[in-house]
């Protein structure tokens, strides 16, 4: 360091102009980069999520007084014994014209359908018969319309397949949308 004072800057070793600017370009970098660096913003504070339930906004009071509707429909080829004629297995484009008239126009809010196995014992059968079936889940207000409505369905459902029976589970459920 003693070179700077008496030497000419162009005649000084490099290195000690080096060891000269360094700390000045380090300190140069280090505020440019501190610049640089964002801020964190203050976030809004979150929604608060309740757990109690609600209706929707078409019906906000409306989270109680509801019903689960299961309807069991076959639609296989129904194996093992039987004492009354076999109907035809149903295909896709049939169930979905079914869903599309029958049940559609009735809950048109909506609906959930599972694709199921079934099988059952007639009694004094020595094995079960089998089908495939389908579920209808329909989460609906517990009225004597709607139940009007799910008879409907069912009858529908036997008329046009000539089945005996469509099983419905009924019940009490309590929803939040």
């Amino acid at each position: 360091m003693v070179l700077r004072g008496i030497l000419p800057r162009s005649l000084l070793p490099r290195s000690a102009i080096l060891r000269g600017l360094l700390p000045g370009m380090l300190l140069a970098v280090v505020l440019g980069l501190g610049a640089c660096a964002s801020q964190p913003r203050a976030q809004p504070a979150p929604t608060a999520v309740s757990a109690t339930l609600q209706g929707d906004a078409a019906r906000p009071a409306s989270a109680l007084g509801w019903v689960r509707s299961e309807l069991y429909f076959g639609v296989g080829e129904e194996t093992g014994p039987a004492d009354r004629p076999q109907s035809e297995p149903i295909s896709e484009a049939q169930w979905r014209a079914f869903l599309d008239k029958e049940v559609t126009p009735r809950f048109p809010d909506g609906l959930t359908v599972f694709d199921a196995y079934g099988q059952w014992l007639f009694r004094g059968a020595k094995e079960p018969n089998r089908l495939n079936t389908k579920v209808l889940v329909i989460l609906h207000e517990d009225t004597p319309q709607r139940t009007v409505d799910i008879e409907a369905i069912r009858l529908a459902w036997k008329q046009a397949t000539r089945h005996q029976s469509v099983l419905w589970s009924k019940q009490a459920v309590e929803v939040s949308f």
